[in-house]
């Protein structure tokens, strides 16, 4: 048979018409269809169901299709999902026992490299020679050092182990180009912004002067919602926000030239400044620090962050600031002194708040900074064991402040220059 009408089923039981009449106390539902045939009553009950569904010509009889003896298998593709093509970015953690911690560290290791108890992520090997650096993300390897028949073993015990692929010397490394001669060394990431330009259709957008405008804030409510349906997977995002994301990508395309330089300056000295926007978002009343460190005159770390508690003053957000820049600048000097690179001179804090300074230098506790007492302590014991020091820098020199808030384009070309940055694709 074939059916020609819809289904619609209930959960409450379906009495037939000659029943309805009777008491429902007086009337139980047959179990079986047996049952149902030897009762009078349900027999012509079906009997009226079968003549109304004739009648509807709701069923139409037809004969069965020829029997093809077909035999049906079932099959299961291992590891389907990893051969489907995922376009959203997925995070997951494997529960413990289900990762391989440390592979590429225990084969390492094997060659003789230690791993550096700094930054796991870094290995290291010394000898009469010369030194030899292994630095792993994911499975993408970089090696540095000057003792080249270790760095040609070393890749050939790699080859050993992983089946590695010898890519030469280092061009492109996390989407950040490498361009070196005898004498320097520039880092630009001109591709990754193109592919990224690509991406958002701004490749023809206009340059601008600067990432962020000047004197301009953004609230979590400020304008109207944004109306791409994606942005359902971020936090609340308005066409404002959207707008200041369109700005720093046509810097981007104004600064798609710039590169930062590293080259011998003569000297291992690390130097840090660090910078404050007291009390600078309007949301919560919450600092932004901004701080930028130098090895040997050249850039090796920034940051820009939001202070995670209010502020009462200039003077205590800007020593919050130095505490956390001077963990930073301890981190460094440790990981340079394990990996042999003796640092022999005294590393430098630079401050534009004389308030501050003024702490560091008198260690007198009272009712305006006994709250931040442990930050005062951290930064004088470093004082102490001659690992730091601080001096005073005009606010119109603090390299920190690029890292706070948002400055006028001559500003921006200003700290851009000073923290090494030139544009390798200009003319000469």
């Amino acid at each position: 048979m074939a059916y020609s009408g819809k289904l619609c089923f209930s959960t409450r039981p379906i009495f037939p018409i000659s029943l309805r009449k009777a008491s429902i106390d007086s009337i139980s539902a047959p179990k079986t269809v047996k049952k149902a045939l030897n009762h009078p009553g349900w027999k012509n009950a079906m009997l009226e169901e079968i003549r109304a569904l004739e009648d509807n010509h709701t069923w139409k009889l037809v004969d069965l299709p020829q029997g093809k003896k077909w035999m049906i298998h079932q099959l299961d593709i291992k590891n389907a999902f990893l051969h489907g093509d995922l376009e959203e970015e997925v995070y997951m953690e494997q529960p413990p026992g289900f990762v391989a911690q440390g592979e590429y560290g225990k084969e390492i290791q094997e060659f003789g490299m230690n791993k550096s108890k700094k930054d796991h992520s870094v290995f290291y090997k010394k000898s009469t020679v010369g030194i030899i650096l292994l630095v792993v993300y994911v499975d993408d390897i970089v090696i540095i050092g000057n003792d080249h028949a270790g760095i040609s073993n070393l890749k050939a015990f790699m080859h050993s182990k992983f089946h590695t692929k010898d890519l030469g010397e280092l061009k492109y490394f996390l989407g950040i180009e490498v361009s070196r001669s005898k004498k320097v060394m520039f880092l630009s990431q001109r591709k990754y912004v193109l592919d990224l330009l690509e991406e958002t259709s701004k490749i023809e957008a206009k340059p601008c002067a600067t990432p962020m405008v000047p004197n301009v804030q953004l609230m979590p409510d400020d304008g109207d919602p944004f109306y791409n349906p994606e942005s359902q997977f971020t936090s609340a995002p308005t066409v404002k926000h959207w707008a200041a994301l369109e700005q720093i990508l046509c810097y981007l395309k104004k600064a798609l030239g710039l590169a930062i330089l590293y080259s011998g300056q003569g000297h291992t000295r690390i130097e840090c400044f660090s910078d404050v926007d007291w009390a600078g978002s309007k949301f919560d009343r919450r600092s932004t620090t901004g701080y930028c460190v130098f090895f040997g005159g050249n850039l090796v770390a920034w940051k820009s962050k939001k202070q995670s508690v209010v502020s009462r003053s200039s003077a205590e957000s800007e020593y919050r600031a130095m505490a956390q820049a001077t963990c930073e600048i301890i981190w460094i000097h440790q990981l340079l002194c394990e990996v042999g690179m003796k640092c022999t001179m005294l590393a430098k804090l630079w401050c534009d708040n004389q308030a501050a300074l003024h702490i560091v230098a008198n260690l007198v506790y009272h009712e305006r900074t006994k709250h931040i007492e442990v930050d005062c302590h951290f930064i004088h014991e470093k004082i102490e064991e001659n690992l730091v020091s601080t001096g005073y820098v005009k606010t119109r020199e603090q390299l920190g402040d690029i890292f706070t808030k948002a400055l006028n384009g001559t500003r921006v070309d200003y700290f851009c220059n000073k923290l090494g940055m030139i544009n390798i694709y200009a003319l000469a």
